[in-house]
This record gives C-alpha cells, structure tokens and sequence, in this order.
C-alpha cells in the first residue's frame, strides 16, 4: 500500500510572497519589516574558509545573500568553493538552479498571489543566504536550514519574499538558512551506466544538499549561530528533500531536527529506472555511449528538452509494463552508494532513529475549486457524482466517513479536501513513531486565506508565511490581517520552539503530544488551534484503497 504514495513533489511548492494589496490587507510599514539598513565596507563583516563577505544589517538583523558553499562541474560531485582574497560582497541574491518554464496551469490570480521571483539562472549556483541577530557573540543560536520546493525541478531559495528570514530570525533568535542547489537534469539524469565518471550524477543534486549542510556544520558559528542544534525544514519538494536526507549517509550528523512540510517522500527512484531515462536522453540527442562527454558540452535548454522527452517515453513504456508508478522523472535515486536505501520503504530510516521529526499538511493542498472556478458553487449531488466515477460502490462509505472526519462540511469540500499529501504523511508519521525513538508530532493546516474572495482556501504552500511569520510580508497571500497574525505568532513559535529543544509546544496552542499509530494524535492549525485525535482514520482507509499518483 505504501507504494501509492510515491511522490507529490512534481507539482512544485512554489511558494509565497509579497506586500500586495487586495481588499481590506491590513501592512505593516516597509513591508513588517521597519528599520534602517545599515551597508557599509565595515559593517556585518563575517569569515568563512573560503575568506570574508560582507553583508548588511536590517531591522537588527545580519544579512547574507549568495554565498557560495560549493561549486561543481556539470554532473560532477559537488566540491569546495574557492578561496577569494579580500571582503566578498554578499548583500544581493545570486543565481537560481537552471530550470524550465513554469507550468502553464498558473493564472494570474496565482501570479498575484504567490507573486513568484525567478531571478536569474546560472549553472554556478551553489550559494547559501543567513539572517541572524549576532555574529560571534557567544550565543549559540538553533539553525534553521530551509529546503525551496519545486519537487526537485524547480524553485530557489530566494524565489519568494516569504523566505525571507528576518522575522523568525529575530523572534526566535535563530539563525536562518536558505539555498539553492542544482535541479533537474543537472542535479538528477543518471548516468552511472556510462562509466565511473559519472557514477553520482544521479544525485548531483542531493549531494549538494549535503555539500550545504557540510558548509552550515563548518562556518555557522561564525554567524552566531550552533552546529550542534540544526534543524533542516522544507516544504513540498522540500519535505521530499528532507525525507530523504535523513536517510543520506553522508548527511549523518549534520542535522539534528527535520520538519516535512506537505512532502513526506516515502519511494524515489530505483537506478533501474533511472538509468532507463539517461539512456533514453543520450538517444533522444543521437549521442553514442563513447559520447557521453558531450552532454557536458552542450547547452543547457537541449539537455533538459530532451530529459523532459525522455521521462515522458520511459513513463509511456512503464505504463505498459505496469511499473509506471515507480517513474518519478527528476529525483534521487537509490544507487547503493549516496542513497542505499529508500527513505521510508519498508521502514523508517534507522541513521535517523534518534533524530525528532514533525510533519504535516495543509487541508486542501493542490484544491480542486481553485482551478475549476464551477466546483466553488458546486453542490452536494453533482460532488457526489464526481466521487462516484473514483470510490464507485465505495461512495456512500466515503460520505460517511467523511462526515465524521469533517462535520458541518460544504459541499465543496468533497471534492478539495486533500488525499494527495495527507496519506503519506500519515504513513511517514507511523513509520517513524514505530521506530520508539525520538518523537514525531503531526499537523494539519486548516487556515482559509480570504483572498480573492477565499479562492485559495488553505492550499498547497498557504502554510509557508505562517512557519515563517511572514503573514503581513507576504499579505497577497494570507490577507495579511488580525486573524492571520495571530496564527502566525503561534506557529511561527511551534516552528522555533521545536528546532531549539524538539518539542514545539508553544504559548497559545493546547498541548501537543507525539503522534502515535494507536492516538493519531494531530494539531489542527486554525483560528481555534486543536488537537484531535485519528480524526480521519476510516476516511483514509477508504482513500487508499483507490491510490492517487502525485504525479
């Protein structure tokens, strides 16, 4: 059953931002963030191994941007950045991952909401951003390394105002981390069948993560911030990110807390396949096996063109042979080496045994009114109508258990109501509550944003600015107003209290105990914050009966 959720991560959490205004935005001067900036050659003056950068301070808050933690030839390992005479300026974001178009289904309404910043792309993009209160003040603050979404195809992080650090970091006094590292056909087309050169090309990408890692682990200190107490935390291809970190070798030790936000990846790829669409690439480009070393040459949009050709050929033939489930297109995959294992198939991973975890979802996640305008006034008949072509004779179980699970429910919400996301992170919860080692604590988001007219409900990423505190900075989003600040000033300290003890028990939320299989134990973010307590299980054995494919 657990090879139904093999990934959500295609679909990318491309995330939040902005101070733009829709009706009745309550804003904080300069976007929440009031306060000089101070920039100057002898300000926020930070030494890293690679040599000193520059930075500058904002509302209290030292700020780093683009600075490089590796660097890596295309499809090669990633290694260590090089060393600069002087003071490095590191006050402007630097490049994003090379990565296609975005997908075609957003609208304007999303743009306007999410409010997306692709920067400018480069394959020299290994760089890492900080917020923190202090540098070298002998506090040892909680890290708080954050995962873009995107799946593992697109996204930065820098991509949204919304990342931005500053709030949480002065809340918390924490010190906050975002990166980028390479995506698609850089960072996930297996070549290891081509010979040893290439043997991890297929985990570029992840080995980057790891590079990151590695650099927080051996330069934080000198941005305040403590080694010891790292938390990694991501959303969407994020969260996949972070499942399947903690079951990386190499990433051992390195971090010490995990948040998976709406992307519990359970399966990746078996090289088997994986190496069935690097074959198909180097076929799609007429290029023979003695010719591998000129895909090192050739531009980058003609590689990704002809990985995206391949997926789809390999996904077409796996359809065929019954395995089209186990085609993820850019992901890790497991090698025997970098990944041995998959994440939390058929357990959790035992490196990580010791390790506490939170994960959660949103309540309607990819919500199905958002994108088909009709199913905001549908009604109860026509919602049933559309379960019953998927639960067929199972429709009128599901309609009870769903009442149960969510009563007083509108008919919409048959239908956007997520069953996507939700299974997996129940599934990842157990695993790891089975394991008897440090706890795991689930969530669910629920939160309804009202802009433009509630269309969005509490979809996938709506969760971001909460985490972040960033409800006013990224007012498009949220609306910005009384209700969502509140929420955010909880959560926000859920997020921070868990990444300094691993507990995110927090003022105004009741208490929060680990999940069990036995309890189902989940908080339930809203207005008025609860607990319940295995309050969908019969839906859900219903729903995964009838698995969905992310993607």
């Amino acid at each position: 059953m657990k090879k139904q959720f093999l990934s959500v991560l295609a679909f990318s959490a491309i995330l939040l931002s902005s101070c733009g205004g829709t009706a009745k935005i309550e804003k904080a001067s300069a976007c929440g963030q009031e306060g000089e900036i101070t920039a100057s050659s002898a300000t926020a003056i930070a030494e890293t191994e690679s040599g000193k950068v520059a930075g500058y301070v904002e509302n209290g808050i030292y700020i780093y941007k683009g600075i490089p933690y590796a660097k890596a030839e295309r499809f090669m390992p990633p290694v260590a950045a090089d060393k600069w005479e002087g003071v490095r300026s590191s006050r402007a974001y630097g490049p994003t991952c090379p990565q296609g178009k975005r997908m075609g289904w957003y609208s304007d309404e999303q743009a306007f909401a999410f409010n997306w910043d692709d920067g400018y792309p480069d394959e020299n993009c290994l760089r890492v951003n900080i917020w923190t209160p202090g540098l070298k003040d002998g506090k040892k603050r909680p890290v708080m390394v954050w995962l873009h979404g995107g799946g593992y195809s697109a996204g930065s992080g820098q991509e949204l105002p919304s990342y931005d650090g500053t709030n949480l970091a002065k809340k918390g006094d924490a010190v906050v981390v975002t990166l980028n590292h390479r995506l698609n056909v850089l960072g996930f087309l297996d070549l290891s069948a081509y010979g040893d050169k290439y043997a991890k090309s297929g985990n570029a990408g992840l080995l980057d993560l790891v590079a990151a890692l590695q650099w927080v682990n051996k330069n934080i200190e000198s941005f305040g911030g403590d080694a010891r107490n790292v938390t990694i935390f991501g959303q969407s291809g994020g969260g996949g990110k972070v499942s399947t970190l903690l079951a990386t070798p190499s990433a051992r030790g390195l971090f010490h807390k995990a948040i998976v936000q709406s992307g519990s990846m359970l399966r990746t790829m078996e090289q088997k396949y994986s190496r069935r669409i690097g074959s198909a690439v180097m076929e799609e480009l007429g290029l023979k096996a003695s010719q591998i070393d000129e895909l090192c040459k050739m531009p980058y949009d003609k590689v990704l063109a002809a990985g995206d050709k391949a997926i789809a050929k390999v996904r077409a033939e796996a359809e065929k042979e019954g395995v089209s489930s186990f085609i993820f297109g850019w992901a890790p995959t497991v090698d025997g080496d970098v990944l041995p294992v998959q994440p939390f198939d058929p357990q959790a991973p035992a490196q990580s045994k010791g390790i506490p975890v939170m994960i959660g979802t949103t309540l309607h996640e990819f919500t199905m009114s958002t994108y088909v305008p009709a199913f905001r006034t549908i009604t109860k008949e026509k919602a049933v109508e559309f379960l019953q072509k998927k639960y067929g004779e199972r429709t009128d179980e599901f309609l009870t258990a769903f009442e149960k699970a969510y009563p007083g429910y509108q008919p919409k919400d048959l239908v956007d109501v997520d069953f996507v996301f939700r299974p997996g992170a129940v599934e990842q919860a157990k695993l790891k509550a089975a394991q008897q080692g440090a706890p795991v604590y689930m969530y669910m988001f629920a939160w309804e944003s009202p802009v433009l007219d509630g269309m969005f409900r509490s979809t996938h990423c709506m969760d971001i600015p909460f985490a972040f505190n960033n409800v006013v900075h990224h007012a498009s989003m949220t609306g910005g107003g009384a209700e969502a600040q509140a929420l955010g000033e909880k959560m926000s300290s859920a997020w921070l209290n868990f990444a300094r003890t691993g507990n995110p028990n927090a003022e105004g939320l009741p208490e929060w105990e680990p999940y069990t299989a036995e309890k189902g134990a989940t908080m339930i973010f809203n207005n008025d914050c609860q607990v319940k307590y295995n309050h969908d299980k019969e839906l859900l054995e219903v729903v995964m009966a009838f698995p969905t494919r992310g993607f």
